[in-house]
C-alpha cells in the first residue's frame, strides 16, 4: 500500500500502535504491508531505494514514526540508504526518526556463500566461521 499523507495509515492504526514492513520503491514512493509480509513482495519484486520494518504510533490524533530498520534479508540494504528513507517519509508528511533502529550490516561470506547479519560488529559467517568482508556485497551472487 502506498502511503502519500499520515491518513493513510489510520485505518491500520485503529490500537494506537502499528508495526509494517516497508520499501521505499524505485521511485521514492514508501509502500507499507503487513508486518508478516516479505518486502520483495510489498515492492511487487521490484528494484527498491530501502526496505525493512517500521512502527507507527497514534499520538493526540497525530501518526508518529517511533521506530525503522534496515532489517530485510529480502533485500539487505546497507544503512546508507536512510536518507532514501528519510525523504520518502517527509513526502509523506511524516517525520522521520534518527535513523535506522537496529541499524543493520549484512555480508556474504566469500567462502561458503551464507548470507549474514552483522551482530555485535563481529564479521564472522554463521555458517563457516570464516572471516567477513568489510565491505558491503550482500546483493552479490556467489
Amino acid at each position: 500500500m502506498p502511503v502519500s499523507s499520515p491518513t493513510d495509515l489510520l485505518p491500520r492504526l485503529s490500537s494506537g500502535d502499528l508495526t509494517v514492513t516497508f520499501v521505499v520503491s524505485a521511485e521514492g514512493t514508501l509502500l507499507v504491508a503487513d508486518r508478516r509480509s516479505e518486502h520483495v513482495a510489498c515492492a511487487g519484486n521490484r528494484p527498491v531505494r530501502a526496505a525493512g520494518e517500521m512502527c507507527f504510533a497514534l499520538e493526540r490524533g497525530r501518526v508518529l514514526v517511533t521506530r525503522v530498520s534496515n532489517q530485510s534479508t529480502g533485500y539487505c540494504p546497507e544503512p546508507k540508504s536512510w536518507g532514501a528513507v528519510a525523504d520518502a517519509l517527509r513526502a509523506a508528511g511524516l517525520e522521520p526518526t534518527d535513523g535506522f533502529d537496529p541499524r543493520c550490516e549484512f555480508r556474504r561470506c566469500l567462502g561458503c556463500g551464507w548470507l549474514n547479519l552483522v551482530k555485535d560488529s563481529v564479521f564472522e559467517c554463521a555458517g563457516c566461521q570464516a572471516e567477513l568482508p568489510n565491505r558491503y556485497n550482500a546483493q552479490e551472487v556467489p
